[in-house]
């Protein structure tokens, strides 16, 4: 049995969500540009670990008990919103200063802080489970064969690495990393302000 009408519906469906601009999008730019294009990359690997990690879930049916363990939810929505907030006000923070952020001089160190940053970005979003089971369940047929919910992973983590790597790649590039550097004070206020304003979003939703 072909199961590509259904991985192509998916994928054409997920595309068009994942580039929509969100705290994922702006926490890639952020580190392409005044980090390093290895910096960017490692932020889409956290991003790409989480979005497997919420895939997952939501196949495995964990994603109803998100719904029915609602302070669970409210667990994880606030954690998110505090890390976002927290986020957006550190580069507030040194955009007043007007200084560079600082970082770890150690590459190991940084690596792992830029990983991280994309993975708790990404995970600290609940709703993602509900998301990707309704996405599922309108283009998975009910008791899906495991290759096909193995191949559906495989599609949705691609396409969420392949377009933040694009993004990280395109933002380090030379050109664009030498004009940020000219009013990388501005551009931060402006992140750090969108961060906290998708935090306190995040806080007040329901």
């Amino acid at each position: 049995m072909s199961y590509l009408p259904q991985l192509l519906a998916l994928a054409g469906v997920w595309a068009i969500v994942v580039i929509s601009p969100g705290p994922d999008f702006v926490a890639t730019i952020h580190h392409a540009v005044s980090r390093s294009r290895r910096d960017g990359l490692l932020v889409a690997l956290g991003i790409a670990t989480s979005t497997t990690i919420w895939v997952v879930v939501s196949l495995v049916g964990l994603g109803v008990l998100f719904a029915r363990v609602s302070w669970l939810v409210e667990v994880i929505r606030i954690i998110g919103a505090l890390y976002l907030t927290y986020l957006g006000c550190k580069m507030l923070w040194h955009a007043h200063r007007h200084k560079q952020t600082d970082e770890p001089k150690d590459t190991t160190v940084r690596s792992r802080s830029a990983w991280r940053v994309g993975f708790l970005t990404d995970i600290s979003n609940p709703k993602a489970a509900a998301f990707f089971g309704s996405l599922f369940a309108v283009f998975l047929p009910a008791h899906a064969a495991l290759e096909l919910q193995i191949a559906s992973i495989f599609v949705v983590v691609l396409i969420t690495l392949c377009w933040y790597s694009a993004v990280a790649c395109f933002f380090s590039l030379e050109p664009v990393a030498r004009g940020y550097r000219r009013i990388k004070r501005w551009i931060d206020y402006v992140t750090g302000g969108i961060l906290v304003a998708l935090g306190v979003r995040l806080a007040v939703s329901k």
